[in-house]
């Protein structure tokens, strides 16, 4: 690709000044030619003076090029393991924390499970010894009372057991009192138990049983009032006369026991 370009030429005598148009041919792809070659050789000289530059830094400080770069292929390697790594530590961290409320949840089931089993057979000694007593049988008593806590402040579930071990049982006939004994306003003050609890409908309690008889309930401790014994008065009168006195102290456990059930 050309173009022609027009042009003014000084003039040729000294007299007029004349001056004369000169038409010339311009190939404009050789100037691009010309352009981009100097660009090339400029971009070259630029690139082997980096080489150079970088050569003479390797050497001034005693770095061998080829194992420079073999260790930067070793660093890029050895960061991308260790990001492996810390992956596999993140995951073997949340499976060893599953594993750990499992053995935990494990854990709690057995603890549960002992507990029930020693209930049953403190549940299959009551009973045994109900049947067979040892050589010298209690007859008629009282175990000791259980004390449950209920959701609502102040009120708790009770469970009162008279028994009868003998060799051969009788029907027992009578009648059980309990009072609940505390302090009030800084002094000794005593409830009954028909007082405190809406399942409880009469003062004395009629007892009638031949093995055992249980008496269960919920009472409520009056405002202010903060229990320490509860008192128990049985008394039978049929087929021949007996009375036991107990006193507990208030202990109030996690769950009734699988005796008097």
């Amino acid at each position: 690709m050309s173009r022609w370009v027009c042009c003014l030429e000084a003039p040729v005598s000294s007299g007029a000044e004349r001056y004369r148009t000169v038409v010339r041919r311009y190939h404009v792809r050789h100037h691009q030619f010309v352009v981009l070659g100097l660009a090339l050789a400029a971009s070259l000289v630029l690139l082997v003076g980096f080489l150079l530059g970088r050569q003479a830094a390797f050497s001034g400080s005693g770095i061998d090029p080829v194992k420079y770069r073999e260790q930067g292929r070793a660093m890029r390697a050895a960061l991308a393991e260790n990001a492996e790594l810390n992956r596999q530590v993140g995951v073997l961290a949340a499976r060893h924390e599953v594993d750990r409320a499992a053995l935990e949840l494990v854990r709690q089931e057995l603890a549960e499970q002992k507990e029930l089993i020693a209930g049953l057979e403190e549940g299959v000694r009551f009973y045994r010894s109900l049947m067979t007593p040892g050589e010298i049988a209690q007859g008629f008593s009282l175990r000791a009372i259980e004390l449950v806590p209920r959701d609502e402040p102040g009120r708790y579930g009770f469970r009162i057991v008279a028994q009868q071990e003998a060799r051969k049982h009788s029907t027992l006939q009578g009648e059980l009192y309990a009072e609940i004994t505390g302090q009030e306003a800084g002094k000794v003050r005593s409830y009954p138990l028909f007082d405190l609890s809406p399942d409880i409908e009469h003062r004395l309690l009629p007892l009638r049983f031949r093995y055992f008889q249980s008496i269960e309930g919920d009472l409520v401790l009056p405002e202010g009032f903060e229990p320490q014994a509860i008192s128990v008065v049985a008394t039978v009168k049929a087929p021949r006369k007996a009375e036991v006195r107990e006193q507990y102290p208030w202990q109030v456990q996690e769950r009734f026991t699988h005796v008097g059930k």
